[in-house]
């Protein structure tokens, strides 16, 4: 009778919480939510993960300041996490999901679009500015701290002058989406290095690649 009320009223495992914290990763991707920015350039941070989770058949779950799941990997814990309070409020989700699971933060890698890289072109850093980008900005103000990893994903700047917000809020055209297929695969294998052999391994393998 003991064991069988133990096991009614046993309170179910978390399955982001479960583990070594220092084997877990919080993994920022920055974008705007709903369908009309999907597939936009901004959005690079919501597509990387997309792959990445697509590839390892993750499903998304709806949960407090965003849409979580969750990829383990040669006992690493990837916590994926697309914020829902759009763009220019990404700091109050990354704030609370370091918090909730307890993930220090040189565990914390936030994925965004850079208009001063080319097309494609990956650079990870452990600081910086924001460099006027307003998701890292409120990331900054929020952690009142700018050394946390960054993984910057290049859109050039191919636009004419005046039009930087047509151009970022613009969708890919027919030669970026060609290449967009690969370029996701190989930040999606930045990532699970960055857990897997350390920030600086993964800077001098995949920057500038």
């Amino acid at each position: 009778m003991w064991s069988f009320l133990k096991n009614l009223f046993k309170t179910t495992s978390n399955p982001y919480t479960e583990g070594d914290p220092m084997k877990k990763f919080l993994i920022v991707g920055l974008g705007n939510i709903g369908p009309k920015y999907h597939n936009t350039r901004h959005n690079i941070g919501f597509k990387v993960l997309d792959k990445l989770a697509e590839e390892n058949s993750l499903t998304w779950q709806t949960e407090k300041l965003g849409d979580i799941t969750v990829h383990k990997k040669k006992g690493r814990t990837f916590l994926l996490l697309k914020p829902s309070t759009f763009m220019n409020l990404s700091g109050k989700a990354v704030r609370y999901w370091l918090d909730k699971e307890k993930i220090p933060l040189e565990n914390l890698l936030v994925i965004t679009d850079d208009l001063n890289l080319p097309f494609g072109t990956l650079r990870i850093k452990t600081k910086g500015s924001d460099g006027g980008h307003n998701g890292l900005k409120d990331i900054q103000n929020t952690l009142q701290t700018n050394k946390y990893n960054r993984f910057r994903f290049g859109i050039s700047d191919e636009f004419s002058k005046g039009r930087q917000v047509d151009y970022v809020l613009g969708e890919w055209d027919e030669t970026e989406e060609k290449k967009l297929p690969e370029r996701l695969e190989k930040a999606g294998n930045a990532i699970e290095s960055f857990g897997l052999a350390g920030v600086n391994n993964t800077m001098n393998t995949f920057n500038g690649t």
